[in-house]
């Protein structure tokens, strides 16, 4: 249903964790910062069940295997060129709450501050 959007690692414990010895894992992090891994991304697919869309961790196992699971949250950190789907965290409430309003107020939006 929709493109995919391919994990990074930042750390090297991610590297570790898929068979990179840990000074080239080290070594490769203080050098790239960011290493793109191959083989694993992230995808939405149509539920015929539940009628919606979900977002699935895509692993390649094999030639033409694949394993697929609901992509937990940490990997949403991890993704490049997407949107998390709880919205940016870094964005305060009064912010997306003025950007969901369809009119402009102006100055009438700080009523509260007096």
């Amino acid at each position: 249903m929709s493109k995919k959007y391919y994990l990074f690692a930042d750390r090297p414990e991610q590297l570790e964790a898929r068979g990179m010895d840990s000074l080239s894992a080290r070594m490769s992090i203080e050098f790239h910062t960011t290493i793109s891994i191959t083989g694993e991304w992230l995808e939405s697919f149509w539920c015929d069940c539940c009628q919606a869309t979900k977002w699935y961790y895509v692993c390649k196992t094999g030639d033409r295997t694949y394993e697929l699971s609901l992509a937990p949250d940490e990997l949403w950190q991890r993704v490049t060129g997407v949107v998390h789907p709880n919205g940016n965290p870094s964005v305060g409430e009064f912010t997306r709450r003025e950007a969901r309003v369809n009119y402009y107020q102006g100055v009438k939006a700080f009523s509260t501050i007096r």
